[in-house]
């Protein structure tokens, strides 16, 4: 990967002549089965540029309760677009068609008009959870009758790839739009694509300038995105492998509470039982030398990645053990 940005061919990206760029773009956009991607610094802005080029002001977007565009983007919707979010409380993440459709709002003038449905695969509070691609298409279905636009929260597609063996291509036929990151499993340094059609990538580039994600000589970060486009998907079943050896060790210790067989893909989420607060647990196990971070009061979130290998697994099951086992 440094090699690979040390090599990168460079140009102005803000005017569209990045060679190392546009090859980004285009190689995540043929893996999508879309027409166009355009790169940015962040998720969190990837998924803000599909919602500005689907809406308009005062309109309200379907999401999941627990989505990462209502939780961690900062009240960006509002802020940015002037849009609120109408919150589904799903199973595990997984909202229905039947609760998409109940929450389809704009028939009276003083309903805020309903325009977007968005989801999220896979789902990072909820654990790191598939969306069944049978959902996704009932969702899709429900939307399409209702002209609403679906947005796909795809930060970790590749995990649901992998762990499913369905394409990111065929998960991505159900959306217009879908927001894919580079530096998370997949270990690039930084950046995220939104993919979708030659017209809403053009109206995403707008928005981009917009939010001040215009980028001068990018191909230094897409360089290394690239590298982890073409050389990485394949071993995010390594970091599966490595959550599950995980969740089953933690769920023997006697202050965990955690279902293994909830455990999907690259995350663990568990809970402290024994009266200690989240916080107070992580700051005990910092000490150990086990990072993870708070997800709730007493809940934790731990996530397994590329840089973690096996023997790292099991350095901090046997580090964490006098932290959560005690008795």
């Amino acid at each position: 990967m440094m090699q690979a940005i040390v090599d990168a061919e460079l140009g102005d990206d803000v005017f569209g002549e990045d060679p190392t760029v546009q090859l980004l773009e285009s190689e995540t956009a043929s893996l999508l089965g879309k027409e166009a991607a355009v790169y940015v610094p962040s998720g969190t802005m990837s998924n803000q540029m599909a919602l500005r080029v689907h809406t308009h002001p005062g309109d309200e977007v379907i999401l999941e309760a627990d989505a990462h565009i209502r939780h961690y983007e900062g009240g960006a919707a509002a802020g940015l677009s002037g849009l609120q979010l109408y919150p589904v409380k799903g199973d595990r993440g997984i909202m229905t068609a039947s609760q998409v459709t109940a929450a389809v709002r704009g028939h009276f003038d003083w309903d805020p008009r309903t325009s977007l449905v968005c989801l999220e695969n896979t789902h990072n509070r909820a654990g790191g959870t598939v969306y069944p691609i049978d959902v996704i298409a009932e969702i899709s279905t429900a939307a399409r009758d209702r002209s609403l636009a679906m947005h796909l929260d795809g930060a970790r597609l590749w995990n649901a790839a992998v762990a499913t063996g369905i394409s990111e291509a065929e998960y991505a036929a159900h959306f217009d739009t879908i927001s894919v990151c580079l530096s998370k499993g997949l270990g690039a340094p930084v950046g995220s694509l939104l993919v979708g059609s030659t017209e809403h990538i053009a109206k995403a580039r707008r928005a981009r300038k917009a939010f001040g994600g215009g980028m001068r000589q990018a191909g230094i970060i897409a360089a290394a995105a690239l590298h982890a486009l073409r050389n990485h998907r394949e071993d995010l079943s390594q970091d599966h492998s490595n959550a599950r050896v995980l969740a089953e060790a933690l769920e023997a210790f006697s202050a965990v509470q955690l279902d293994p067989d909830g455990v999907e893909t690259n995350i663990v989420m568990f809970d402290v039982t024994d009266g200690r607060s989240a916080v107070d647990v992580l700051q005990e196990l910092a000490s150990a030398g086990v990072l993870m971070v708070p997800f709730g009061p007493t809940r934790i979130r731990a996530t397994t990645h590329r840089d973690v290998g096996k023997a790292d697994i099991l350095a901090a099951i046997e580090r964490s053990a006098p932290v959560l086992d005690p008795s």
